[in-house]
């Protein structure tokens, strides 16, 4: 996976690359804003870790840029900016997700590999599928098995961030974050409640149990080979 980072702090900087290049991807780093809309331009990459605070242009510039020069690439956000406000402001610019520093190097791993596996615009599937497990985000329909499934709408949008991320571990903060729009936790049980209902109307009675939890990181959606 080729990976720009756009970050003015070498440390930050330098702790991604290695980081990266331990795990055998191939990162490169720009030091400013108007260097990395040029490297985004330039060259392909298929995820890209973007700075909000940057000399010469921030990150918010820099993803209205690219995403005028026709760059789909995904955008990653990785700020001290933690506010609501802020993160709205990322995305609707047109970056794809958004960490808050400090961060946990395997949560942004795991957020990377989700944003480099996403389909480019134009080309987002209808239908997502594990195992006998179907979701029509047209229809909005679910079944398993053949059997339909009725699910409520937080239901429906967990399920289908549990699909799209198959076979990766997903943390509570991930599914707070994406499914609930919340960058702060709420200290209720919502998410366990949640998966709790869901894992009623996916699994019950059926084998194998595809939502899975991994003691200590979160959960799974996981369907034999």
């Amino acid at each position: 996976m080729r990976v720009l980072i756009i970050e003015d702090d070498e440390e930050t900087a330098r702790f991604l690359a290695d980081g990266l290049r331990a795990r055998g991807h191939q990162p490169e780093v720009a030091q400013n804003g108007r260097d990395g809309v040029d490297a985004a331009i330039r060259e392909r990459f298929d995820v890209i870790i973007l700075d909000r605070m940057l000399p010469h242009l921030d990150g918010l510039g820099v993803v209205a840029l690219i995403r005028s020069g026709g760059v789909s690439t995904p955008v990653l956000f990785l700020t001290n900016l933690s506010g609501i406000d802020d993160r709205v402001e990322g995305l609707a610019a047109g970056g794809d997700d958004y960490l808050v520093k400090p961060f946990d190097f395997e949560e942004l791993m795991a957020r990377l590999l989700a944003l480099a596996r996403r389909p480019t615009l134009g080309a987002s599937p209808t239908k997502l599928a594990a195992g006998d497990l179907e979701m029509d985000l047209v229809a909005r329909t679910v079944r398993r098995g053949g059997e339909a499934i009725d699910l409520q709408p937080r239901e429906f949008s967990l399920l289908e961030y549990l699909l799209r991320s198959e076979g990766r571990v997903v943390t509570r903060r991930m599914l707070l974050e994406q499914v609930w729009e919340y960058n702060f936790d709420p200290k209720t049980n919502i998410v366990e409640t949640h998966i709790s209902r869901l894992r009623t109307k996916i699994d019950r009675g059926r084998t194998p149990a595809l939502i899975q939890t991994v003691r200590g990181a979160g959960y799974a959606l996981r369907a034999p080979a």
